[in-house]
């Protein structure tokens, strides 16, 4: 046995692994195939020789791309790019020209919506419908679609995913009660949740402007408000409105702030005044409290000479400061008063102090007798 071994090392010669991976296939990989002269012909019917002839090739050459993986194997076209962590909020009309425009409203507490140009801002009310007018330059692709979302206007809220309250959304019993924005007048209206940053949007099929006009007008609701605890708290918050094509193929891009609350037009007039006093440099003060008005003079009328006379009975008031000067000036008109009296009854006695008289008794005056005498 060992004698059969010396023989197996000295008659073959090992080769080294040094060949490449196609040498390797074309000298130990290649099947020894039948052809179709080595098969007899009865053996061989007629349906099997494309079979055959379909081996025989394997052996013709190796395929050194077989390996590679490429990305029409899993089918990835025709779905649209993961969105962006961070949405981008500037203003892109890009080749379509791309444009908002919203109806003109004035600060009016009745009004449910109004759009400050000098702000960019809209005001609007909860659950109210808000239309929008969309313009474009040029016809946008067959299939092209208007997305809208929801993005928190701060550095530091930026990154949280805009939400309705909880209250508000326990009261709505529609699949998409969590969604923040929604659209009215379309019945192809699709909402989506991002699976990678779990932002939400909403989207509606571009549609064409009817004839005479060059607008076309989508409606917005925005179903919470900006105040609701739980939801926005008071944080500000962007809308973006884009025009994207079938697979998510941004076309345009425009962007502005939104405030929803009881009172559009009151809240709208007060920041607008805001921020117009900012500009001139002006800061709005507070109303400070009225002062007291101060006391004034006491209108003295003329006296009539008549009454110094004694036939004038007005009475007129002066106003005295002090109680010490009250009560001499009191005394004063007292005695005043009773020297009246008896100037106008010069036979009669004026006693201040003089008792009453009992019922049925009459005082005597000085000089007079009594009915006994």
């Amino acid at each position: 046995m060992d004698s059969n071994l010396d023989d197996f090392s000295l008659s073959h010669e090992l080769k080294l692994s040094q060949e490449s991976f196609s040498n390797m296939w074309d000298t130990y990989m290649t099947p020894s195939l039948p052809t179709e002269n080595d098969l007899p012909l009865t053996s061989v019917e007629e349906n099997d020789m494309p079979c055959i002839n379909q081996l025989t090739d394997l052996s013709d050459q190796f395929d050194e791309k077989l390996f590679e993986i490429t990305s029409a194997a899993f089918g990835n076209e025709g779905i649209a790019p993961p969105g962006s962590t961070v949405p981008v909020t500037t203003d892109h009309p890009g080749e379509y020209g791309f444009t908002l425009r919203f109806q003109k409203s004035g600060t009016a507490k009745s009004v449910t919506s109004t759009f400050s140009v000098m702000l960019n801002k809209l005001f609007c009310q909860l659950s109210k419908t808000t239309p929008v007018e969309i313009q474009v330059r040029k016809e946008p692709p067959v299939g092209a679609m208007i997305r809208a979302m929801a993005v928190y206007k701060k550095t530091e809220h930026i990154g949280e995913v805009v939400r309705r309250c909880p209250h508000h959304k326990n009261q709505d019993a529609a699949e998409n009660s969590s969604h923040l924005i929604k659209m009215e007048g379309n019945q192809r209206v699709q909402y989506f949740e991002d699976q990678d940053t779990k932002r939400q949007s909403v989207t509606v099929p571009y549609e064409t402007p009817q004839l005479g006009s060059e607008m076309t007008t989508i409606l917005l609701n925005f179903m919470c408000n900006s105040s609701c605890p739980g939801g926005m708290n008071r944080r500000p918050i962007l809308t973006i409105l884009t025009l994207e094509t079938p697979d998510g193929m941004v076309l345009g891009r425009s962007c502005f702030e939104v405030r929803i609350c009881a009172c559009p037009g009151r809240d709208r007039k007060t920041e607008e005044e805001n921020k117009t006093q900012a500009q001139s440099g002006t800061k709005k003060t507070k109303k400070q409290k009225s002062a007291p008005a101060a006391t004034s003079p006491s209108v003295k009328r003329p006296i009539p000479t008549s009454s110094m006379e004694g036939d004038d009975d007005d009475i007129l008031l002066l106003p005295v400061r002090g109680r010490k000067r009250y009560e001499m000036l009191k005394e004063i008109n007292e005695g005043l008063e009773l020297l009246d009296k008896k100037k106008k009854k010069p036979n009669t006695v004026v006693d201040a102090e003089m008792p009453l008289p009992s019922s049925g008794k009459r005082l005597l005056v000085k000089g007079e007798r009594s009915d006994t005498d």
